[in-house]
């Protein structure tokens, strides 16, 4: 006997829960919960969120194409670790994104965008004072969403976010041994001084030379432990 065809509510409900699989999952890879290298077990994970495996195989698909994690033939599914070259290669491209960003935020941003970026950044200082490193990171992934989002343009959105996460491990290394979370936070008021002057290329050469020292300190930790 042939299995129902599903319904439109099943797909909903299905695509609805390995979305929230995904996200939960890209959360303990960032957090370093699961790291990196490491094999994830699909019915582990399937016992911790109380469903099948069928939504953790495609959450799992999702972030494959995200570049988070990666599929062996027979062997199952791991975190993905970039190597240095890929990570400059990706830092290449990230500070062009950057750059881009900038200009257009100093064109276009709104009174109520500072506002929320300036509400970041205290909270970003709170975190900084309290040596939260783990609260700061959310936070900076939460200024740099922001910011990408405020520009409007869909595209550029999509395929900076796909970039950035990539790094995302890279980047947490770089806050804690790189070189200190407070220098990256001095640098985003910079940041957002210079998308208020309204002058897209003060703004644009900010934004890119974050994403260069980013690069710098990812270097810098790397060769602290080594």
């Amino acid at each position: 006997m042939n299995a129902p065809m599903p319904t439109i509510l099943h797909l909903v409900q299905s695509n609805t829960l390995s979305g929230l699989v995904q996200s939960e999952i890209e959360r303990s890879i960032l957090s370093g919960e699961l790291r990196v290298g490491e094999r994830i077990n699909e019915s582990g994970l399937a016992t911790r969120f109380g469903t099948s495996r069928g939504p953790v195989r495609e959450a799992l698909r999702g972030l494959q194409e995200c570049g988070l994690v990666r599929s062996e033939k027979n062997r199952g599914v791991f975190v993905r670790e970039i190597s240095i070259t890929e990570a400059d290669q990706t830092y290449d491209v990230r500070e062009a994104l950057d750059e881009l960003i900038g200009r257009r935020l100093a064109q276009s941003i709104t009174v109520k965008q500072l506002e929320a970026l300036h509400a970041l950044l205290a909270d970003m200082d709170a975190a900084t004072a309290g040596h939260d490193i783990a609260r700061y990171h959310a936070l900076n992934l939460q200024f740099h969403d922001a910011l990408v989002e405020f520009v409007g343009n869909a595209r550029l959105s999509e395929c900076y976010r796909r970039l950035t996460k990539e790094l995302l491990l890279f980047r947490l290394r770089g806050l804690q041994d790189g070189g200190g979370f407070g220098v990256s936070n001095a640098e985003h008021k910079e940041i957002v001084m210079a998308i208020a002057s309204r002058d897209p290329a003060r703004a644009g050469a900010t934004l890119r030379a974050h994403a260069a020292d980013s690069r710098a300190r990812m270097h810098k930790a790397l060769d602290t432990g080594a």
